[in-house]
């Protein structure tokens, strides 16, 4: 299912820079594909009548880097900016457990040697409002109030190393946000690119930050590189997920 979602969204994303374009051709678009570094940190827990310790994603599950692909459309529009983003996230690894952990009802016992996977996929809907837009000089400044969706659909899967035992407990949450966007550029050339949201609510909380360099040596066409941090609370009844990740990223990007 989830190499199905890697394959599609993407495909989705570009149908849809395929149909706005052709609504509105004297707008300006951008679509970026890249590939995305992280590493994990935090816990992870299940609950049994209300009962459950959070694991330790690196000591006790051990969880590798996750390394996946990026999409991004963004559209301008004057003092406006919207963009559409999905990064799919997968964390595997085989552990000790320190802890007895529950998940799907299951009960992982202290010293029980298991495989873990724990997947997000994070969908991120995003609107800019530009406070300051000095996007028509040779050095370009921007900087605005951006409002933000992050849907993260969480998947946490343990099992028993002789396979004997294997639990699945999944959550989707939307996250809204609130923070800033800025940009500084010389002309289109090069540019640096800042971002930060916040907000919490209900025990949950998302911080989304990165900022990435954009080098376009032809007016269409370009690169980028820059470093992306999240940090990602969860208190669902039935699955626990405070972790932070965080690690670098580049790609190509086009614009019409």
């Amino acid at each position: 299912m989830l190499w199905k979602c890697k394959v599609i969204v993407p495909l989705l994303l570009l149908l849809l820079v395929c149909f706005i374009s052709s609504a509105v051709a004297d707008e300006f678009l951008a679509v970026k594909l890249g590939y995305q570094l992280l590493s994990p940190s935090g816990s992870i827990a299940g609950s049994l009548n209300g009962i459950g310790q959070k694991a330790d994603l690196e000591k006790d599950l051990n969880l590798d880097d996750s390394e996946d692909i990026t999409a991004e459309i963004a559209f301008n529009s004057g003092d406006f900016h919207l963009s559409f983003g999905y990064l799919p996230i997968e964390f595997s690894g085989t552990g000790t457990l320190s802890v007895p952990v529950v998940i799907g009802e299951q009960t992982f016992n202290i010293g029980t040697d298991v495989n873990s996977d724990l997947t997000i996929d994070l969908y991120d809907i995003g609107f800019t409002y530009y406070l300051i837009n000095l996007d028509d000089l040779p050095t370009r400044f921007q900087l605005g109030l951006e409002l933000a969706v992050k849907i993260a659909d969480v998947e946490a899967t343990l099992t028993e190393s002789l396979g004997v035992l294997t639990a699945t407990e999944s959550v989707t949450a939307p996250i809204p946000t609130i923070g800033a966007r800025a940009r500084v550029a010389l002309a289109d050339f090069l540019g640096l690119v800042g971002r930060i949201g916040y907000l919490e609510y209900d025990s949950n909380h998302f911080v989304d930050a990165e900022a990435q360099l954009e080098f376009s040596p032809l007016p269409t066409v370009g690169i980028y590189a820059g470093y992306r941090y999240f940090d990602l609370k969860i208190d669902d009844s039935d699955l626990f997920i405070e972790t932070d990740f965080s690690g670098p990223f580049g790609g190509a990007f086009v614009r019409f």
